[in-house]
């Protein structure tokens, strides 16, 4: 792909084609957090107040973790302005969607909607872009992560899906906290401090055993679930000089009752291009950029895309490879040769000196 066209762009393309009423905001979309809060909240007395056997509690884990993961992608909505547009009733609804995930409102609006939806893909000023191997070479923690092959790597990222949002967003509020005027400090902390409080303050009610059910394990499995659509978002597209959704996003496709019950959260693509628009309305938004732009646009299946991110590094080599630095081996994006279906690689023979470097042990 040679050339770069802004989000705002695209959208200016599509949006005469869209009716008047898919920018506006979509309250009813409340009523499916409604249910997953009754769910989350039933369970939690359930294993908190009933002394079942652990095979019950386990399964009524896997709902919780489900239904954190929901609300996660909930909030993610709301706190775009999508559901509700008065300012408080939007972080008020967006901190109860994400107490499960431990994020507050004021924090997420500023890393997600301000950095990450800016300057997607951008190597420096994206939160959630990965590194370059220029910026591997400052790293002396990278430097040992890729040392280790790249299959144990592989295993290892995937099984660090289960904790990687909560981590992460702990080390946004400390990339961040500085950037905040100081009299939304103490509420960028007091929306962090809260979640966690709760919490862990239950363990001590019901202890560890129940607790274990409660919330450690659900949250792992909210954060597998959430982080399974986050790693395919980007991961496999290039970085970009410019914002372009099309080159740096990829749309996921799942099972339409998995749409139903993640509030369209696969329909990444259509979410850069229309941050502020519920996702509601993303399948329509996919119909015109598939008809306008059918060489330009990137889906595939969840499980092809999952596949696809075990089998290739995270290190960018000049922006549009993917490279694996100890053995020069480089491999396409998306728009820039990569094939998922057959992953293949060339030889990089002019690999830096930052890249020969890992290989000596």
């Amino acid at each position: 792909m040679k050339e770069f066209y802004t989000f705002g762009w695209y959208a200016s393309k599509i949006s005469p084609h869209l009716p008047k009423e898919v920018f506006q905001p979509v309250p009813s979309r409340l009523f499916g957090g409604l249910v997953y809060l009754i769910i989350a909240i039933s369970g939690l007395f359930v294993i908190s107040l009933m002394n079942l056997h652990p095979l019950w509690n386990f399964l009524i884990s896997l709902v919780l973790g489900f239904s954190f993961a929901s609300l996660g992608f909930l909030g993610h909505e709301i706190l775009h302005g999508t559901v509700v547009r008065r300012p408080w009733l939007r972080d008020f609804f967006g901190a109860i969607a994400f107490w499960p995930l431990c994020t507050g409102p004021k924090l997420w609006r500023k890393w997600h909607n301000v950095n990450h939806h800016v300057y997607t893909q951008h190597e420096e000023l994206d939160p959630d872009a990965w590194p370059s191997l220029e910026k591997l070479a400052k790293s002396r923690l990278l430097h040992w992560v890729y040392r280790i092959p790249l299959v144990i790597r592989a295993f290892f990222a995937f099984s660090a899906l289960t904790i990687t949002f909560t981590l992460h967003s702990i080390r946004m509020l400390f990339y961040f906290f500085k950037d905040f005027e100081p009299k939304n400090r103490q509420v960028v902390f007091w929306q962090f401090l809260l979640p966690w409080a709760t919490w862990i303050s239950l363990l001590f009610v019901i202890g560890f055993g129940k607790w274990f059910f409660a919330f450690f394990l659900p949250l792992l499995i909210g954060n597998f679930i959430v982080m399974s659509y986050i790693s395919t978002n980007h991961r496999l597209n290039p970085l970009v000089p410019v914002n372009d959704p099309l080159a740096n996003s990829l749309s996921v496709t799942v099972p339409k009752w998995v749409d139903v019950l993640h509030f369209n959260f696969s329909y990444h693509t259509e979410h850069h291009i229309f941050p502020t628009m519920s996702s509601k309305y993303y399948p329509l938004v996919k119909e015109h950029l598939k008809k306008m732009w059918p060489d330009r646009y990137h889906e595939m299946p969840m499980r092809k895309a999952l596949i696809a991110l075990w089998k290739t590094p995270r290190v960018y080599y000049q922006q549009h490879e993917l490279i694996e630095p100890r053995q020069g081996h480089a491999y396409g994006t998306l728009g820039n040769g990569l094939n998922p279906t057959f992953i293949k690689y060339r030889k990089v023979d002019d690999v830096p000196d930052t890249a020969r470097s890992l290989s000596k042990d």
